[in-house]
């Protein structure tokens, strides 16, 4: 049996003495500091996979009155979007060495975000990120003084952080698209109202018509859900002239190629069906679906990269929101109008 000294876990100072380096040194290595020379730099970190060191985060966080845990306030992560980017911020969390501490709201009012705040603050979350909140949710929305907050998508008030994908510039590229194949005019089928997702993608489908001569059609409501599409998608079966529509998000998209199939519409020969988000499921729709793609995997990291800044650095958020571009993707449910 060895003695209790080599039973411990390496500290610190065990990884100064194999590196030939002061304590100070390791620590400056530690937190990326940047004035270590890139040699001396390569000899700490091999020093520290040879012995197997671990940081000890619950110390660290005695010293710097600093947790390594992250809140993150969602709603209804049923939904490919939220639960994507939460995903997202998992990921850049852990790699930047926060754990993460989620509440998933199915009550979407002020009261549950207040709760959610209070109740993360209370266990002691060195910032918080919330994600796809409506603005009725997060509108007056206060939280204590010290706590950095990034919004992701939605916006929580001027002074926030905001991180998202562009639903403008998204829902332009699904318009312009149809208007391209030469489709006279484009339906839409909307999100719910109060969200920011639903007023952008809204706002670019209107500005796109606008800009190409085109009246927009009334549009249609939907709640993000395929019986939603599903609904709607009978509408446009039974509405005379219609040969195109952007749908606000796939699974409403999936209700809508559904509906049209019963009513004997042929997609894309009759009505050209466009989506938005291009969930894992998208490719396999019948057809295919063409849709807007959302980097849900790059909001998560530059929105821990913005409230990293904060906690870390105490570097204010700039000016107007940090915007992620979303992509089309061309699939077989669109195509040339008649």
């Amino acid at each position: 049996m060895g003695s209790s000294a080599e039973r411990r876990p390496p500290v610190m100072a065990d990884v100064a003495k194999v590196a030939g380096v002061s304590h100070q040194t390791v620590s400056r290595v530690l937190n990326n500091h940047p004035n270590v020379r890139g040699e001396t730099r390569d000899r700490v970190l091999r020093a520290i996979e040879q012995l197997g060191y671990r940081r000890n985060f619950a110390a660290r966080a005695l010293v710097t009155r600093r947790s390594r845990t992250l809140g993150v306030i969602s709603f209804d992560t049923t939904l490919y979007g939220p639960a994507s980017t939460v995903h997202g911020i998992e990921q850049a969390a852990r790699v930047a060495g926060y754990f993460v501490t989620i509440v998933s709201l199915k009550s979407i009012d002020r009261s549950g975000m207040r709760e959610a705040v209070d109740y993360l603050v209370g266990r002691g979350v060195a910032g918080l990120v919330v994600v796809a909140a409506p603005r009725s949710a997060v509108h007056g929305l206060t939280v204590p003084d010290g706590i950095p907050l990034v919004s992701v998508h939605g916006t929580c008030g001027k002074e926030e952080a905001v991180v998202g994908v562009d639903q403008v510039a998204g829902a332009r590229l699904a318009v312009e698209h149809l208007l391209r194949l030469g489709h006279r005019t484009v339906w839409h089928i909307t999100g719910p109202a109060d969200w920011p997702e639903t007023e952008g993608r809204l706002a670019g489908w209107r500005a796109a018509l606008a800009e190409a001569g085109q009246a927009a059609p009334e549009p249609l409501p939907g709640d993000w859900s395929p019986r939603a599409g599903y609904q709607a998608g009978r509408r446009l079966a039974a509405t005379p002239g219609v040969s195109a529509v952007f749908v606000a998000n796939d699974q409403m998209a999936l209700g809508v190629l559904r509906a049209l199939a019963e009513e004997g519409v042929k997609v894309p020969e009759q009505i050209s069906v466009v989506g938005f988000d291009d969930i894992p499921e998208a490719e396999f729709f019948s057809p295919p679906l063409t849709t807007v793609r959302q980097d849900f995997d790059a909001v998560g990291r530059r929105s821990i990269e913005v409230l990293l800044r904060q906690i870390e650095k105490g570097e204010p958020f700039g000016p107007g929101p940090l915007v992620v571009s979303p992509r089309l993707i061309i699939r077989a449910s669109t195509s040339p109008a008649r």
